[in-house]
């Protein structure tokens, strides 16, 4: 497989109470992406495929606060997230 081909992840962590906007907390591609991806799934942790903002993601540091050209992207990333959330964990 061509480097340029290999699959990226990207985590994400937001605390409204202690940070202004989301963090990446992990990054990686190829095998290291795998173990992302995988980590996420064995806790159950919602997985969004969206390769434009991954790649953008991808560029930011490790506990680099996003910024704020892409809220509105990541907004519609925490919306998904939320929205599953709400099915499986109904109040």
């Amino acid at each position: 497989m061509d480097k340029k081909d290999q699959k990226k992840a990207v985590a994400l962590k937001y605390d409204r109470e202690t940070t202004n906007a989301p963090k990446v907390t992990a990054k990686g591609k190829g095998k290291v992406a795998q173990k992302i991806i995988e980590l996420a799934k064995k806790h159950d942790i919602p997985i969004k495929d969206d390769p434009d903002l991954i790649e953008v993601l991808s560029s930011l540091e490790i506990d680099e606060e996003i910024p704020a050209e892409i809220y509105v992207a990541v907004a519609e990333l925490l919306a998904f997230v939320y929205s599953i959330n709400s099915k499986r964990y109904p109040k």
